[in-house]
């Protein structure tokens, strides 16, 4: 089926018990059992839920993955993939990424001995001189959160399955809609379902898709080991929003194209970043691996005094922190998503 079909339907027949046509939200901790050692697929909740097991079916299909997993948040998916690392082992990060990923990194894995290299991915050469026999996790976003950076996912995949690395590629921006990175290499993708996912502004949680089954099992087991699974209620909220996705993100593409093409012309905005306009230096690459540009966009205004006018004059767009709903929201990365990056590091 088509992936606005599939959006609607995949992972989500009809409830066997009444026929409704939309998965229930299944709340509840535990599952009775028939017998001793038999039951109807189902044990605790934490383990499994069908309103989750749903989602994670949907979204899968949608990435073209081997399966989903879950999880409370995006800070908590990126947090399972990372366990795929031992002590003394390195991961090579895009350099220009999310501020709450870095200081996960930094802050937090940095003491249990995993070493982390942050290259500008969207140069293969500098990548390749980052690798070696101790990497074996590739950590990238594409287009790059905030100034919208693209790597290119095919080759930076075959680079490093050469050093027997795995790919997994954060497509938050993107959504599967866009751009689909198991298709092009990588080994894991995932999303904070926050965002376009979602859609609505009203759930928090986060998705990894693998493309192998040993992977996706591994997560699974850390899902359930670790805890931080996606609630029902949330897990409902999420396969509502894909439902939507397809319509979604065209128009966030259409009005984004707008937007970037009005600022580029504004005389007191000093630089766009936009992969959709012709002299972003990642244009041509956006054609190749995505069928579409996105509604995200970054711009300069030459000073913090000028863009405090901006943000505390916005009317339509909202002051605030995340992306993807159907709201618009503008914010400022050094005070507010990216304020932990130390200043010399920006």
């Amino acid at each position: 089926m088509g992936f606005a079909t599939d959006a609607i339907h995949a992972g989500q027949e009809p409830d066997p018990t009444t026929g409704a046509i939309v998965t229930p939200i299944y709340q509840t901790s535990t599952y009775v059992q028939q017998g001793l050692g038999r039951h109807r697929g189902f044990e605790y909740a934490r383990t499994q839920n069908p309103t989750r097991s749903a989602v994670e079916a949907n979204i899968a299909a949608l990435e073209k993955g081997i399966g989903a997993l879950a999880f409370s948040s995006g800070m908590a998916a990126i947090s399972a993939v990372v366990t795929f690392m031992k002590q003394g082992e390195r991961v090579v990060v895009t350099e220009d990424l999310y501020g709450g990923t870095y200081r996960l990194f930094e802050r937090v894995l940095t003491q249990f001995g995993i070493r982390f290299s942050y290259v500008d991915s969207s140069r293969l050469d500098v990548v390749e001189k980052a690798m070696g026999e101790d990497v074996k996790l590739v950590f990238l976003e594409t287009p790059t959160n905030p100034v919208l950076r693209l790597t290119d996912v095919k080759a930076v995949s075959d680079l490093a399955h050469r050093f027997k690395a795995r790919v997994v590629v954060d497509n938050t921006f993107m959504s599967p809609f866009f751009q689909r990175p198991l298709e092009l290499g990588a080994d894991l993708v995932l999303h904070s379902a926050t965002k376009y996912l979602n859609g609505h502004s009203d759930s928090i949680g986060g998705v990894v898709v693998a493309a192998r089954k040993e992977d996706a099992e591994h997560l699974a087991f850390v899902q359930n080991t670790v805890g931080a699974i996606l609630s029902p209620f949330d897990s409902w909220l999420l396969l509502r929003g894909t439902k939507t996705l397809a319509l979604r993100m065209e128009r966030h593409n259409t009005n984004a194209i707008a937007l970037a093409a009005f600022l580029s012309k504004h005389p007191k905005v000093q630089k766009v970043y936009y992969p959709g306009l012709p002299e972003h230096p990642g244009h041509e690459l956006a054609k190749q691996q995505m069928s579409g540009f996105g509604g995200m966009l970054s711009f300069e205004t030459g000073s913090l005094e000028a863009a405090q006018r901006v943000l505390e004059g916005a009317r339509v767009f909202s002051l605030a922190e995340s992306l993807g709903g159907v709201e618009s929201l503008i914010s400022h990365p050094a005070t507010m998503t990216h304020a932990s990056i130390p200043v010399e590091d920006r």
